[in-house]
């Protein structure tokens, strides 16, 4: 469980974050959606022990991450933004060294290694050095290194920036199965269509304050079931509708192009703040 109340970041005149509180339960996958600034890396940083809060307090499993910080570490797993594996060693090496931080014994740490490299699909490429690894192998043996002491807690923080759509969705089912098989995973993403696949609550937060919570199914409905997207005097307009027949009805009065889609957590998040997630 993560528990999150009044956590507060300023930067000199800057509020990164502004008084927030989450409570995540066990086994839950949860993200933490907002534009660029908003907050998101930085609140995964705190909870972490990477960057100090300035107030507020948070636990990870019940252990405080400012009094109990070396229980609350190993509580949880970390895959950042930038590739952290050493380039010139080898996946192999990366999972092991990763390992013995965490004071795991060579034998058990072998084995986990095994399970982990079968796990997300790279046991033929144990012994291969990573600069030679692909963006979305790379990636995937990160997730690896984060899972290799058995965390309750997997922190994800954009796991598939710049990856192909195909490398996505495989990363997608890889953290669906870890989620399945009980960690809770705190998912930050810019794909928004990720989060809606993905998460069983989603979080808006934007300007360091977080604007809602919710299922992703809530968050939509509160818009419509249907959209029209259509330019008017050079901008976009974007009508919504319950029903497919309400939506039918005002095609029929436009002589302007159109789009006509399902409405999606996007235009949730658009609703709530005015901004896209980028």
């Amino acid at each position: 469980m993560i528990e999150i109340e009044n956590l507060t970041k300023k930067y000199k005149n800057l509020t990164a974050l502004d008084n927030i509180s989450l409570t995540i339960k066990s086994g839950e996958l949860f993200a933490y959606l907002g534009p660029n600034g908003a907050g998101k890396t930085t609140t995964i940083r705190i909870l972490t022990g990477l960057t100090k809060l300035t107030s507020g307090c948070a636990r990870l499993n019940g252990f405080d991450i400012v009094h109990d910080e070396l229980s609350a570490k190993r509580q949880y797993g970390l895959v950042p933004q930038s590739i952290n594996l050493d380039r010139e060693l080898s996946v192999y090496e990366n999972l092991y060294i990763h390992g013995r931080l965490y004071h795991m014994s060579t034998k058990p740490l072998k084995k986990k290694i095994q399970e982990l490299l079968n796990y997300v699909e790279l046991s033929e490429r144990r012994n291969t050095l990573v600069k030679k690894l692909s963006g979305g192998m790379k990636r995937r043996v990160m997730i690896a290194c984060a899972l290799v002491h058995s965390p309750v807690i997997l922190f994800l923080d954009e796991p598939t920036v710049g990856l192909d759509p195909g490398m996505r969705r495989k990363v997608w089912a890889l953290i669906k199965n870890i989620q399945q098989a009980g960690a809770l995973i705190f998912l930050t993403t810019h794909y928004i269509e990720e989060a809606e696949f993905l998460a069983q609550r989603v979080a808006f937060i934007d300007e360091g304050k977080i604007v809602t919570v919710d299922t992703p199914e809530n968050l939509i409905k509160q818009q419509g079931e249907w959209a029209i997207d259509r330019i008017v005097d050079g901008m976009m307009e974007t009508v919504y509708f319950d029903s497919r027949e309400d939506a039918d009805n005002y095609n029929s009065c436009m002589d302007e192009r159109f789009t006509f889609r399902k409405v999606n957590l996007e235009d949730s998040f658009l609703a709530l703040t005015g901004k896209k997630v980028k």
